[in-house]
């Protein structure tokens, strides 16, 4: 007998239906799974024959073919298991005609344990938008994300619960989720707890009004970590939209813990990370570090110390806010719009330009430490910052410094400009603007012309950069609440390209 179950997979961060269907035929006893299913899913035939076994059913001792539709789309995932168990007890005609007909009222998601318990899986917040009207069956787990969906569901334990159900012994109501109480000792970071670094202060408060890229450059212990720690505290709040494509992400990534993030995501990995794992990809394309960083901040330490062939693959991202990752049979993108911050010595052992301490590096070895950050790639960064170290003045002093929420402030309305600004366009942020849109929106004072020829005549600027200087400028003419650009902001902005100016080389 021929049956057919729906359910859902993943492509990017992107649901899609795939129809299962099961025959069982007379025939030497197999378990068969064609339609493109990667190792998971093929490993689901041993999970199910043990499952339905241990429900109370019979497993059929005969040729069964499973068949996930479409064929040419690859299949990944344990949330396969329910809807194979689910068609095989349809097939074997363990289910009576009346359960059979609701079928095609549900979609089935969930991995099944040896014991027929229906657990929690990946992805089930992205596959719910493929739904279509139908109700899912979804893991008990797995509530919190599916109650952002806004979908009929219900969430049996196992898999005898379930066939309870469609025979109609049993009913079935979703659970309501409560979303736990926030936890009042979560440490908060302040950026009046940094002693000096007004200039590095300064142009972090730039980057999270326009959502533009920094590199921070100085001795050990000047505070470069300390400050991109504080960096989300400044940033606006997420929209739910912004929310959503979060958790969709981490819900892909089965990272997900609790229903919408509403933080800004902070990633900050190893200098060891493969490419891979930052850019996202494998057998199974998975979102990297990059794109568990969108909407948030990708903080990279130690900047000169990754390998330059994982640097290189920041290059798209940091342009498109955009990651395609190419197999032979399938292309998948994940978003992956951050703001960078990084943060690096001045040489191997960090100790050049110190006035306490020498310098135990030869020319060539720092000339080689700096120039793992090629020049497209230095391009792509907005500002740059020279941090030297603390005096004890400073230090010392009694007297704090602008808080976080001070500057968040300024932020929020520099971001509400931009808000208002981009409103009928794609645009979140000034850092984002497309050529017609500098075009626009960043007209040239009087006296700009002059200013930004004799740099790049003597800083030796690109098209990209100048595009870049006239988008942070604009930022900082929102922070100070003015319509138009002046001749002053783009002095500031050119005092943040030190790299353009002298090169990597000779910082």
């Amino acid at each position: 007998m021929l049956s057919n179950v729906l359910t859902c997979g993943v492509k990017g961060v992107d649901g899609f239906t795939v129809r299962t269907e099961a025959d069982i035929a007379a025939g030497m006893p197999t378990v068969a799974v064609v339609g493109l299913p990667d190792t998971e899913v093929k490993e689901a035939k041993d999970r199910v024959v043990a499952a339905i076994r241990n429900s109370g059913f019979d497993f059929p001792p005969k040729r069964i073919t499973i068949n996930l539709s479409p064929g040419e789309v690859k299949k990944s995932g344990t949330h396969f298991d329910l809807p194979i168990a689910v068609s095989v007890l349809a097939a074997s005609e363990q289910l009576s005609k009346e359960a059979v007909k609701k079928l095609d009222d549900y979609v089935f998601i969930g991995e099944l344990g040896l014991d027929g318990s229906i657990r929690k899986c990946a992805g089930v917040l992205p596959m719910l938008g493929a739904l279509g009207g139908k109700t899912a069956v979804v893991p008990f787990d797995n509530i919190p994300e599916v109650s952002l969906a806004k979908v009929n569901f219900i969430t049996p334990k196992n898999l005898k619960e379930l066939a309870e159900f469609l025979e109609g012994f049993i009913a079935l109501t979703p659970s309501v989720y409560e979303e736990p109480a926030e936890a009042k000792n979560k440490t908060e970071f302040c950026f009046s707890e940094v002693k000096g670094q007004a200039m590095a202060k300064r142009a972090l408060e730039i980057a999270a009004a326009g959502g533009h890229n920094v590199l921070m450059i100085g001795l050990p212990g000047t505070g470069k970590s300390m400050l991109a720690k504080r960096f989300t505290g400044v940033l606006p709040p997420l929209s739910h939209g912004e929310a959503l494509e979060i958790t969709k992400i981490y819900s892909v990534s089965n990272m997900l813990k609790g229903a919408l993030l509403k933080e800004r995501p902070f990633r900050d990995p190893h200098h060891t990370i493969s490419d891979i794992a930052l850019i996202g990809g494998g057998a199974t394309p998975r979102p990297g570090e990059v794109s568990l960083a969108h909407n948030g901040v990708l903080f990279l330490d130690e900047f000169a110390e990754y390998s330059r062939a994982t640097l290189e693959v920041l290059r798209e991202p940091l342009e498109s806010g955009v990651v395609t990752i190419s197999r032979a049979k399938e292309s998948v993108s994940f978003p992956a719009r951050f703001t960078l911050i990084a943060a690096m010595n001045p040489c191997p052992c960090g100790h050049h330009g110190s006035a306490t301490t020498q310098c135990t590096c030869t020319p060539l070895m720092i000339n080689r430490y700096r120039n793992k950050i090629s020049g497209p790639l230095l391009e792509r960064i907005d500002l740059t910052v020279t941090l030297n170290p603390v005096s004890y003045k400073d230090w010392g002093q009694k007297s704090e410094g602008e808080t976080s929420a001070q500057i968040k402030e300024r932020v929020v309305r520099a971001r509400e400009a931009q808000r208002a600004r981009f409103k009928n366009s794609k645009t979140s942020c000034n850092a984002a603007m497309s050529p017609a849109e500098i075009k626009k929106f960043c007209l040239m004072p009087e006296g700009g012309d002059a200013v930004l020829e004799a740099a790049m005549r003597k800083m030796g600027l690109s098209a990209r950069s100048l595009d870049k200087i006239l988008k942070t400028a604009r930022t900082i003419a929102d922070l100070e609440g003015v319509e138009n650009i002046t001749r002053g902001h783009l002095i500031e902005v050119l005092q943040y390209r030190p790299l353009d100016r002298k090169g990597v080389a000779d910082i």
